[in-house]
């Protein structure tokens, strides 16, 4: 059979620790280790890929979902596969806080140029219109769900750079500036 990984160097470091095991039936984490010369988180999801995933290609031992440095991987002599070519599968790290947290800031700046440009939009459209109308007009153009707050503030954003204006008699209606 042909073991196919996937593109990139995931894959080729999947084949990396598969040809370790030509000259060798059982390795250790740290054997692997510094023979492939791998960063550990990578190795670590590398050796989940083909130990613990839905395609065993290597026994770990002891048996388990997580990957330790005193672990012992074996070829799987007993591995069939009923394709010549499959692909074994990328395990997915978990986002960290840290990563969660700055993918949500990246996603609502994103949001804040949207939310701008479907202001202006409306505005262009209609010229004048009231606060409610323009929120409830907001929320049927954003396909993403917006708070109130992130609104006014935006608005207030495209005030003060002088695309929208509020009236001069009553603090509820918004003028666009041309």
């Amino acid at each position: 059979a042909v073991v196919s990984t996937q593109s990139g160097h995931y894959g080729r470091d999947q084949g990396l620790v598969l040809f370790l095991f030509n000259n060798s039936a059982k390795l250790t984490y740290n054997s692997i280790a510094e023979s492939t010369a791998i960063e550990e988180e990578e190795l670590c999801r590398v050796l989940q890929s083909l130990a613990c995933g839905k395609t065993r290609v290597l026994k770990k031992l002891p048996s388990g979902k997580e990957i330790n440095k005193t672990d012992n991987f074996e070829f799987n002599t007993e591995f069939r596969h009923k394709l010549f070519k499959f692909k074994i599968n990328q395990i997915q790290t978990k986002e960290t806080a840290e990563e969660n947290i700055n993918t949500t800031e990246k996603v609502f700046q994103d949001r804040q140029y949207q939310i701008d440009a479907a202001v202006v939009r409306i505005m262009k459209a209609r010229k004048t219109m009231q606060h409610s109308l323009l929120v409830s007009e907001l929320y049927n153009q954003l396909k993403f769900p917006v708070k109130p707050v992130d609104i006014k503030k935006r608005i207030e954003s495209l005030i003060e750079r002088d695309y929208v204006e509020r009236s001069k008699d009553d603090k509820n209606v918004y003028h666009y500036v041309a």
